[in-house]
């Protein structure tokens, strides 16, 4: 009997949570915003997401007299920063003190970077990681002592000093990154003092010729309307980077998916119908003798099975929803 994952169950609990509210298919989503539904159900999903936020706050306040350090990962756009964001606030409601690390800023300086096969530098690569450092501040703080943290200046290539930290009584550390999950980042701590969470844009409803909210390319979208946004990558550079992208996802952050103590699902079932309103436009830009022409065509084809959310609509999702840190808004 095969073993079920904690990808695989997250992905279940969510299909049975659509299948219990009555949308377990493309074409009943698709019913229910022709129907004038989509306030109700924005606001259904947001109330959902709010739970398990909470939820993940409650694991981690339970546990937090031993494990004071919690690591968050996931694959590109699935919301880690505004999840990250919520469950710490939902900490703070339990009376725990979040304080953040940045593990960008324990990068090894420029010359000691790995390079990649053509001959660029690897920034994703765990040896680009000052696992050193990172490790005796860590140990550190968890021994009650005060640590100086790094702040890595991207321009020049190395760190400096920065701030320094302590841990008090009721102070939980936040880390997030591509690594967090991986053993090899923190080898110093005991796995006691961890709270691992993965999150990632799983869901599945029959429909169509692929299964709605493929996570890859949902996350492709989000990303594309949220770099149009406040990046300047365009649409077309974006498609072109993506295979690069997914093989660091895979050489990086999906081995080490089921390290975690907790998987969070970042979807929800209004995601592609208020995708669809901001980047159809942006896809259709893309001309035909783009090589991100296809992959284009490909993506509005996914999302052509369910109907773009108004504005109108779109205006009741709450500054501080997951889908704000792609279509802007937030006020987390």
């Amino acid at each position: 009997m095969t073993e079920t994952t904690k990808i695989q169950a997250a992905r279940q609990e969510y299909a049975d949570w659509c299948s219990a509210i009555g949308i377990d298919s493309l074409e009943k989503l698709d019913e229910v915003l022709a129907g004038g539904g989509a306030v109700d159900l924005i606001n259904l999903c947001e109330a959902r997401q709010e739970r398990k936020y909470a939820g993940a706050a409650d694991a981690i306040y339970w546990l937090r007299h031993r494990a004071r350090i919690v690591m968050i990962s996931g694959p590109s756009s699935s919301g880690k920063t505004s999840s990250a964001l919520r469950i710490a606030m939902q900490c703070k409601v339990l009376g725990a003190k979040p304080k953040v690390i940045e593990l960008d800023n324990y990068f090894v300086p420029r010359e000691k970077t790995p390079r990649d096969e053509n001959g660029e530098y690897d920034f994703e690569s765990l040896g680009a990681m000052d696992i050193e450092s990172l490790n005796s501040d860590l140990c550190a703080l968890l021994a009650g002592k005060e640590a100086t943290i790094p702040k890595f200046d991207f321009k020049a290539g190395r760190s400096t000093p920065g701030e320094k930290m302590h841990l008090e009584e009721g102070d939980i550390l936040f880390m997030e990154g591509i690594h967090a999950l991986n053993p090899a980042l923190t080898p110093s701590i005991n796995r006691r003092n961890l709270f691992r969470i993965y999150i990632s844009a799983l869901s599945a409803l029959p429909g169509g010729e692929k299964v709605h909210h493929s996570t890859t390319d949902k996350r492709l979208l989000r990303r594309i309307v949220r770099d149009n946004r406040t990046r300047g990558i365009s649409p077309e550079d974006n498609i072109l980077r993506w295979p690069s992208v997914r093989i660091g996802e895979t050489r990086n952050i999906f081995p080490f998916e089921e390290n975690a103590d907790l998987v969070f699902n970042s979807s929800t079932l209004y995601d592609i119908p208020l995708l669809r309103y901001y980047a159809e436009p942006l896809l259709y830009g893309i001309a035909e003798s783009s090589p991100a022409h296809a992959k284009a065509l490909s993506l509005l084809e996914y999302m052509s099975h369910v109907r773009a959310l108004k504005p109108s609509e779109i205006a009741v999702i709450p500054p501080t929803s997951i889908m704000r840190e792609f279509i802007g808004g937030q006020t987390l």
